[in-house]
């Protein structure tokens, strides 16, 4: 399951526009027998469909982001 989060970010930090990274993952994993059924094993593992897939990880991550951002805040408004 970390190979395809690995390759998620692999493709993000390559073409850095998620509709793009996305365009080219998609492309390889038609290509690539392996890399389609981890595929649909990770989706299938964390309940999303493999048209989503890839959006629903990076929506995830700007979630997860996002959460440590605003935690830091609260920290740093608790030692004012």
């Amino acid at each position: 399951m970390n190979d395809i989060t690995e390759l998620f970010g692999h493709y993000l930090s390559q073409y850095g526009s998620i509709d793009i990274a996305e365009s080219e993952f998609k492309k390889n994993i038609h290509e690539d027998k392996d890399l389609h059924d981890a595929y649909r094993e990770w989706c299938h593992m964390v309940g999303s469909s493999e048209k989503n897939g890839f959006k629903d990880y990076c929506e995830e991550v700007i979630r997860s982001q996002d959460d440590v951002w605003q935690t830091l805040n609260d920290n740093d408004d608790d030692n004012f």
